[in-house]
């Protein structure tokens, strides 16, 4: 067990060692006897002091115990770095005489503290004279300062502690700033022979007012020698340099201050500068690293100011936090919410609530009639006034159409989300929606309408409204409250014919059949808008694309945006030229009049993409861009007619069938307009072949076909200068 406790302290040594904290620096020794000597002081080797002034003297004393000198003759009690100052025993001056007044012993008192910087401290040291018939003067070196002291009684006083030095049996006075010697002998008046019953000897020495007491003197005190003589504590202050603080911070290099230190101005001694440790830390501000320790303030009595709260240390200092319920700063008190300031912030806090609820309120009323007026400006802008006009005046059949709400559509649409959006065109993109009935609808959001144009706007808008065909496209109503105009139609869930033609699709393969069938809804459609119609209707952008496939893979012709209606005594009409490449009349495209031969041909076109599955404008195997037109009447010339059918449907379609539909459709490309079918002309024909396949003779129709006009158009390849008529069209985006 005892070897145990023996290795433990071993261990815990070296610990304890390393743990604390130096006041010297790296291989310096740190006391002398039992006094401690910090840097910037050093004994025994001059580098362990700051320099020659704070190099002290550690030899043995009288007695044999080792004894820190300082000034070479004053034993040094104890140093303090903190209150940068130096206690040191100093022996008293005295004088004595007999009975018969004869002077028996005198030991006038005379020092200097060097050309060092240290001087007396002003605010310790006091100089006090015992005695009863007893003055002492007291000048410095140079004579430039002088005072006395003079203590008189004619009766044993009582020198008990508590009684002031007040010039009976004892005297004290002050010392000057600054002061760096003394010299202070004694006298009496009267040789002490009137109080020599009670006092013979008078005392004078400069002392440390906290160690005096004046009952150590009392007035029949004798004086002793040797080692046994009386000394008394003085205080001496130092500073580092005689330099101001801002004069030792310019120059870093002699600068004394370590890390963590502070340069202070000891204003009592009125020169130099000394190191004291930054708020919250402890050690030695004149060593580098001196100054590291923090001090937790909120364990050490007396170090932290908190009155309640919890104290909580902080490097360099610590906070107080005040308790819950109370506000403040806990360093000076924490304040508790009173019933008034709840009051004051409740209601401070209310009015500021409905503040903002009435701005907030304000501003979406002032929002809001804002956007009132602009739904109501961009309404008679595009015509709204107008449409209602014509909706009024019309039969009721037109009544069906309804005029939506920007609100209405916003919902349906998500705000026009972008993953709503079925396609894009020239005249607008498309949305999918649903309306508050559940019915899912296409909404059309149109380009900028040209304002000049308003008029025919709305008059086609009122035109298509009226359209009612099962293989059209029903206009279900607009919205005129937006910027652009919104057109509303009923959705076809199916997409596009050019889709099925062009790209794979593995859930529908369209038959013989089925495209004669679709080629004869979209003709009877287009048959329908021209002559039946209450108004003739020009679509001019008759395409695969604009042929859109319902539920049940009907068709349905769609996008009238760029249609046009006519009068029933017009035969034609003058336009801007608008349509898609590889479908535009070549006719329309030079003259700019528009007819309803020029449907017939684009109608045309189509009936090629069903009869080859061709794109109307498409690469040959040299990689040169060709019109399927051109192409196409190339190979009926030739009679190679059956080069071009499209593989899926040769084993479905009979050699009578796709004569006459070959040959329907090379009249519906004629050059000249005039030697086209009616669009009438194209449905019956379609119907009829559509009924041959129920069992009737379709071989009067291959021979009238037969007998019918070619048509001519001179081979062309792209780079080569070619007619007007026969130059190939690209393709354009369409929704």
């Amino acid at each position: 067990m005892w070897v145990f406790l023996l290795m433990m302290s071993l261990l815990l040594c070296p610990v304890a060692a390393s743990t604390a904290r130096p006041d010297v620096k790296p291989g310096c020794q740190d006391k002398c006897g039992n006094v401690s000597v910090p840097y910037p002081f050093g004994i025994l080797e001059r580098s362990c002091a700051m320099n020659k002034h704070f190099f002290l003297n550690c030899s043995s004393g009288a007695d044999g115990q080792p004894e820190l000198l300082f000034a070479r003759n004053f034993p040094a009690r104890e140093i303090s770095v903190l209150e940068g100052t130096l206690t040191a025993s100093l022996y008293t001056a005295f004088t004595c005489y007999n009975e018969t007044g004869s002077r028996t012993d005198n030991y006038p008192q005379s020092f200097t503290l060097g050309s060092g910087p240290f001087m007396l401290s002003d605010t310790r040291n006091v100089f006090t004279v015992i005695g009863c018939d007893t003055y002492a003067g007291m000048t410095n070196y140079e004579f430039t300062y002088g005072a006395a002291c003079l203590s008189l009684c004619t009766e044993d006083v009582n020198m008990s502690d508590g009684n002031p030095c007040s010039g009976s049996g004892c005297c004290q006075t002050p010392i000057p700033k600054g002061l760096k010697s003394l010299n202070y002998p004694l006298s009496s008046f009267y040789n002490y022979t009137n109080v020599s019953d009670f006092n013979l000897c008078g005392f004078a020495f400069l002392v440390d007012k906290k160690s005096f007491k004046i009952s150590d003197w009392p007035l029949s005190r004798k004086p002793k020698y040797g080692k046994d003589a009386y000394t008394t504590d003085i205080v001496i202050e130092w500073v580092v340099k005689n330099e101001t603080c801002e004069q030792a911070k310019a120059n870093q290099s002699t600068y004394a201050c370590g890390t963590n230190a502070k340069c202070t101005y000891p204003e009592n001694i009125g020169q130099g500068y000394r190191c004291l440790c930054n708020e919250g830390f402890e050690g030695n501000p004149y060593l580098p690293e001196g100054c590291q320790v923090d001090i937790d303030e909120c364990k050490v009595r007396g170090k932290n100011a908190c009155q309640e709260g919890t104290c909580e240390n902080v490097i360099g200092d610590y906070k107080c936090r005040c308790p819950r319920g109370k506000y403040g700063d806990g360093k000076t008190g924490c304040k508790g919410v009173g019933i008034n300031t709840i009051i004051a912030v409740i209601g401070l806090a209310l009015a500021v609530l409905l503040l903002l609820i009435g701005a907030w309120w304000m501003s979406k009323l002032i929002k809001r009639r804002k956007c009132i007026q602009l739904k109501k400006l961009f309404f008679k802008r595009n015509g709204g006034l107008l449409l209602q006009q014509q909706l009024s005046s019309s039969d009721g059949s037109v009544q069906k159409t309804k005029i939506f709400s920007s609100n209405e559509l916003e919902k349906a649409t998500d705000y026009f989300n972008e993953n709503r959006i079925l396609g894009h065109g020239g005249q607008g993109t498309v949305y999918k929606g649903m309306l508050a009935d559940g019915s899912i609808v296409a909404v059309k959001k149109s380009t900028i309408v040209d304002e000049e144009k308003l008029e025919e706007f709305i008059n086609e808008v009122v035109i298509l409204s009226q359209i009612n065909h099962r293989n059209v496209v029903r206009l279900l109503g607009c919205c005129l409250e937006t910027d652009v105009p919104l057109l509303v139609y009923e959705f076809i869930p199916n997409g596009t014919l050019s889709h099925y033609l062009h790209e794979q699709n593995e859930d529908f393969t369209l038959s013989w059949e089925s495209r004669l069938r679709i080629a004869s809804e979209a003709a009877g459609a287009i048959s329908y808008l021209h002559s039946t119609a209450s108004i003739p209707i020009y679509h001019r952008d008759i395409k695969s694309t604009n042929i859109l496939l319902d539920e049940k893979y009907r068709a349905k012709v769609s996008d009238f945006g760029t249609s046009r209606s006519v009068s029933i005594d017009q035969t034609h009409l003058t336009t801007k030229v608008q349509g898609t490449f590889g479908y535009l009349d070549p006719e329309y495209f030079r003259t700019s009049q528009l007819t309803g031969k020029s449907d017939v041909y684009s109608f045309g076109v189509v009936l090629v993409e069903l009869l080859s599955g061709k794109k109307p404008i498409f690469l040959t195997h040299s990689l040169k861009t060709m019109s399927l037109a051109e192409h196409f009447i190339e190979l009926m010339e030739d009679s190679r007619l059956f080069d071009i059918i499209d593989a899926q449907v040769k084993g479905d379609c009979t050699e009578e069938e796709a004569i006459v539909i070959a040959n329907l459709a090379k009249r519906c490309l004629n050059m000249n307009g005039r030697n086209r079918p009616t669009m009438r002309e194209v449905a019956m024909e379609l119907e009829g072949i559509l009924l041959s396949r129920n069992g009737i003779n379709i071989q009067q129709m291959v021979e009238v076909d037969n007998s019918s006009r070619s048509i001519s158009c001179s081979s062309f390849e792209i780079g080569t200068d070619v007619p007007l008529d026969c130059k190939p069209l690209t393709s354009s985006e369409t929704w």
